[in-house]
């Protein structure tokens, strides 16, 4: 089959022992692997091996009360990808970092540092943090309110893409003859001066290799969308059908134009966990052996945080309650929950089943063609760039994706079977961001 004009991309989500709420229950799984970084190294390799666009670490800033049951520790994300960096040689590397709880200042200048130990592999996965937990870990003893945390938001992106470019990509002379070692000229103060931040720059590293990291968010709330349409290049969502995501696809695109930009400056993921098997009731046995490790108690836990709204009072076999139409949260997955309950008139129990697998990203049963051919029907029909690929558990589950599903992508023409480039934004097909003029913007460095 000749070759699509069009590139799937394909993100290898990191996750602990693996998506799937019990997946450090199963009997093929060290529980104790993901304390340490050989787990991860492996990991990597294996989506490198597959020729994967990306890995890509989420992250909070608070312990869950619910840690009796489950893993809710990890490492802290830059740290974790800077040692893959190491480890790797092409494969993109996605952070997770707040602007709720950063500053733009120290935050970019982590970013161009990973960045340029990569070799230009560097991303960051924006986030606002909904959580409640993590505002008590920052002096405060609420969240922020969900529309203050956007607010926040913009402004901090604006400050750090102005710290990125407050070096010219040619600043660095280093000419052992004149013993000029910086153009001073091309090292610009941003003097930012806005309602959360006073930042005077510039940023004390030159310019990250790709310009910018690969600006990733995951937001879908009304704000989150708008937020994406202004900034990110690519977005991590999580739909339950494809109909869903065609409509959101549509929607996000459609509001690149107002802030003047092109439909291919900003490619969409959803999420996706397949259990595969050789057979249907091979995968299908994979599923309900996971199902059932899961925990009651842990799942409901889970789903109170996800609707922010505690649930513990409630009979398992009851359906949902009426919630609260406004939250802080994360609104776009409570969104979702409630409307697939809704619609398919699920008890809580049934609910916490629903989502064991996960969190509400969508889950696949099959064999390594019907896999390949969802994700095809996805990708042809305006529901997906490509996929966040989210394994149910680790080792194993990236082992089948890499080994059976890629090699079945690369037939179809719809994957790379090399990489042809070596920064990340080189495996996503996008630009790599131009120092903006700035000649009246700021005063020269000394």
């Amino acid at each position: 089959m000749a070759k699509q004009t069009r590139e799937l991309h394909l993100n290898a989500f990191l996750h602990g022992a693996g998506h799937h709420e019990a997946a450090w229950r199963h009997p093929e799984v060290d529980p104790w692997a993901e304390q340490g970084i050989e787990h991860y190294v492996d990991i990597a390799r294996t989506a490198e091996r597959g020729k994967l666009d990306s890995l890509f670490l989420a992250d909070g800033l608070a312990i869950s009360s619910n840690i009796t049951y489950n893993l809710h520790h990890s490492f802290e994300p830059l740290t974790l990808l800077s040692a893959l960096a190491t480890a790797t040689e092409r494969i993109g590397l996605i952070a997770t970092a707040s602007t709720t709880y950063n500053q733009p200042y120290s935050l970019a200048r982590a970013l161009a540092s990973v960045d340029r130990i990569s070799g230009g592999r560097a991303g960051w996965n924006i986030v606002t943090s909904a959580g409640q937990g993590e505002a008590k870990n920052f002096n405060l003893t609420d969240r922020p309110a969900h529309a203050l945390r956007y607010e926040r938001a913009d402004e901090f992106l604006d400050t750090a893409k102005a710290l990125w470019d407050s070096w010219a990509d040619d600043a660095v002379v280093a000419n052992k003859t004149t013993g000029i070692y910086s153009d001073a000229d091309k090292i610009r103060a941003i003097d930012h001066q806005g309602r959360h931040f006073q930042v005077r720059g510039p940023l004390n590293l030159p310019r990250p290799v790709q310009g910018h990291p690969l600006l990733v968010q995951a937001g879908s709330s009304e704000a989150g969308k708008d937020f994406a349409a202004r900034h990110a290049e690519a977005v991590f969502t999580a739909h339950l059908s494809v109909e869903s995501a065609r409509e959101f696809y549509t929607d996000l695109k459609g509001r690149l134009g107002k802030f003047g930009r092109s439909t291919d400056e900003l490619l969409i993921l959803p999420g996706i966990s397949a259990y595969i098997g050789d057979t249907v009731a091979e995968a299908r046995e994979k599923y309900d052996y996971l199902n059932s490790l899961a925990n009651p108690e842990y799942g409901v836990h889970q789903l109170s945080a996800q609707l922010d709204f505690d649930l513990s009072g409630y009979p398992l076999d009851s359906p949902l309650p009426e919630l609260p139409a406004e939250t802080d949260g994360a609104q776009s997955r409570k969104k979702l929950i409630v409307d697939v309950a809704r619609k398919e008139s699920l008890t809580i129990r049934a609910l916490t089943e629903r989502l064991a697998g996960a969190r509400g990203h969508y889950t696949f049963i099959g064999t390594p063609a019907q896999v390949a051919d969802e994700i095809e029907l996805w990708f042809t029909t305006g529901a997906a760039d490509g996929f966040n690929i989210m394994p149910p558990t680790f080792p194993a589950g990236l082992d089948d994706f890499v080994d059976k599903v890629v090699p079945i992508l690369q037939q179809r023409g719809l994957f790379r079977t090399e990489y042809t480039g070596r920064t990340l934004r080189e495996h996503y097909g996008l630009a790599r961001p131009e120092v903006p003029d700035t000649t009246a913007a700021a005063a020269l460095l000394a």
